[in-house]
């Protein structure tokens, strides 16, 4: 019997940027209880061991600040939310596992409210933040919506175009 204290990433078990969005949206959400704690302290074993891909050419100052994002980042990935952003969180979840259209009151930096219908594609994490992204019905177009400035979500129950998340990660590296 293996020894999962002793478990290294491979490249057969190493993650996509989406499926980490995934694990880290379901564990959010869990509150504070002994089975969510033992499931970050998990994700955050598996990122920690994340190999970096670095260019050999990549500049000690780049690494430095790839590094404060990548350990922000985390922090943000194994932190729960609080209760009132878990329930959004819970709402978005569940629009995207079934392809539904949400309906956000969001407030932008500028603190302009408005109502948006978005269709959910993916949820992500960067530095401090957690995003929605989603197709916006009203800008036409995808964008990110910061989870503490959605001030409430609701489930329209329309049916949403599905869209591959892979597409629609703004923070990750791009491969030419």
């Amino acid at each position: 019997m293996a020894n999962v204290a002793t478990h290294h990433q491979t490249a057969s078990t190493a993650l996509t940027a989406a499926e980490i969005a995934a694990l880290a949206l379901s564990l959010a959400h869990l509150g504070t209880g002994p089975q969510a704690t033992t499931a970050r302290r998990a994700l955050h074993a598996l990122l920690d061991t994340t190999p970096h891909d670095d260019a050999p050419h990549a500049d000690a100052h780049n690494a430095a600040t790839h590094d404060d994002v990548v350990t922000t980042t985390l922090a943000t990935l194994t932190t729960p939310l609080d209760a009132s952003t878990s329930d959004r969180a819970r709402v978005v979840a569940a629009a995207i596992t079934e392809h539904r259209v949400v309906r956000l009151c969001y407030g932008d930096a500028g603190a302009n409210v408005t109502i948006r219908e978005v269709e959910p594609v993916t949820c992500l994490v960067h530095r401090d933040h957690w995003y929605l992204v989603g197709w916006c019905r009203m800008r036409r177009g995808i964008r990110a919506f910061r989870f503490d400035r959605i001030l409430a979500v609701e489930s329209t129950g329309l049916l949403a175009r599905p869209r591959r998340a892979d597409r629609y990660l703004p923070f990750q590296r791009r491969t030419t």
